[in-house]
């Protein structure tokens, strides 16, 4: 099967009542893709890797790269993992309007359509069309979600268009599957600190299913509609600075059983970073399909580094160790944009969120050149001066452990993926994929 015939299985298995899920990695980071390709080898799984259209856009958004571009960055790190391309299954996420917002629709649904257009053509075929953000001219009360009737006949055409160059420029390949909803509250939708999150209700779940498959039919679209798999909601999981919102299953039931009459359609859970095991495990038992993950996997990957850096500096002259710490340090100073709106505080609290933060807006920083020249010197150094198995057990205990049952060689790089394949086993124990 290919890697989207193999994904719609575990959807239908899942809809059965198998407790067999997804896990997709929302991450550019090279060192995590490298990682999740790693593990899914190991497991013997398809690998789902999705970008936003805040990451890749036909402009070449925050990473600089148009959607073929990233098409081809994740086939180059394959052939180097040797992980098959046929595993590898691309979808593309909130691909809409959202980063346009401050366009009138007519300009930001245009260039939504040829979002649409340049990631189907790339070969993208897991596409999440979102359309749930108020335009600059759209009328309404910006305190609530658009009109539902608004945002599902804007989908459908993002569809239409999907189709069209599907048919056009990829209709050798599978047909793509498609994604509806949001998990986005509305302004003042989240409760306080200590209140936990509101979920989606069931009933707005079936009404935003029901809407918008009369916008695919009324457009024209009653086959593409049968491809629609999966819906995505607020099953009260979220993250924030210093605090993990836990899947309560007791909570999450009403909802959990909102699609049961439905064929083919389950949950794609968003923001799922940071769930213990037993949650993930509960989410995919309550049909909580799709399940992803991004910032969870960058914070592995920063936590690896400084623990290494840390080793770095005990065994490397001070004139040559790569600063890494420091590194990042500066480059976020020196560009604030994508973390000072999201760290409000004190100068001593944002230090400390700059580092620590579950957000971890560092990921942002990790394709600074200073970064990768700090990195790149950080990995010669331990490559050229092995740490001792007892500093590499003060600092890496789990890697430490792994050496010594000979699953990991003392590589930094290994050393560093090791650890973010932690992450990804955690889901995979959760979704069944090994």
């Amino acid at each position: 099967m290919t890697a989207v015939e193999t994904f719609t299985a575990i959807i239908k298995a899942n809809k059965a009542g198998s407790p067999e899920g997804i896990y997709s990695v929302c991450s550019a980071h090279e060192g995590v893709i490298r990682a999740s390709m790693k593990q899914a080898l190991e497991d013997g799984s398809i690998l789902l890797v999705e970008s936003t259209s805040n990451q890749v856009d036909q402009f070449g958004g925050y990473t600089g790269m148009k959607p073929a571009d990233f098409v081809e960055y994740l086939q180059r790190i394959a052939r180097d993992t040797g992980f098959p391309e046929d595993r590898l299954l691309l979808g593309g996420d909130h691909l809409g309007p959202n980063g346009w917002q401050d366009l009138n629709a007519e300009d930001a649904l245009a260039n939504s359509h040829e979002l649409i257009r340049q990631y189907v053509a790339a070969g993208y075929q897991k596409i999440h069309l979102d359309a749930s953000m108020f335009l600059a001219d759209d009328d309404g009360d910006r305190a609530k979600p658009l009109v539902d009737e608004i945002v599902a006949e804007r989908a459908a055409s993002l569809c239409s268009t999907a189709e069209s160059t599907w048919k056009t420029s990829a209709g050798n390949s599978p047909a793509p599957v498609y994604i509806i909803g949001t998990e986005v509250p509305i302004p003042g939708g989240t409760q306080d600190h200590e209140d936990g999150l509101e979920l989606t209700p069931a009933v707005d779940a079936r009404r935003t299913v029901e809407i918008t498959r009369e916008a695919f039919i009324k457009e024209g679209l009653s086959e593409a509609w049968e491809r629609v798999c999966a819906l995505v909601v607020q099953p009260g999981v979220e993250f924030g600075d210093d605090q993990v919102f836990d899947f309560n299953p007791v909570e999450a039931a009403d909802l959990s059983h909102a699609l049961d009459d439905i064929p083919n359609l389950v949950f794609e859970a968003h923001s799922t970073d940071y769930q213990p095991p037993t949650a993930l495990a509960d989410m995919t038992e309550q049909h909580f399909c799709i399940q992803k993950v991004g910032p969870w996997l960058t914070f592995a990957w920063r936590e690896a580094l400084f623990a290494l850096a840390s080793i770095e500096d005990e065994i490397v002259a001070a004139d040559k160790v790569s600063g890494l710490k420091r590194v990042l340090e500066e480059v976020m100073l020196d560009n604030p944009k994508y973390w000072l709106k999201y760290y409000p505080g004190s100068n001593e609290e944002q230090r400390f969120k700059r580092k620590y933060s579950y957000s971890d807006r560092s990921r942002y920083y990790w394709p600074n050149k200073r970064m990768l020249s700090a990195v790149g010197t950080l990995f010669v150094n331990l490559r050229t001066k092995v740490p001792s198995p007892t500093l590499l057990n003060q600092y890496l205990p789990r890697q430490y452990n792994a050496w010594r049952r000979g699953e990991v060689a003392l590589n930094p790089q290994d050393l560093a993926e090791f650890h973010v394949r932690e992450v990804l086993k955690v889901y995979s124990a959760a979704c069944r994929m090994a």
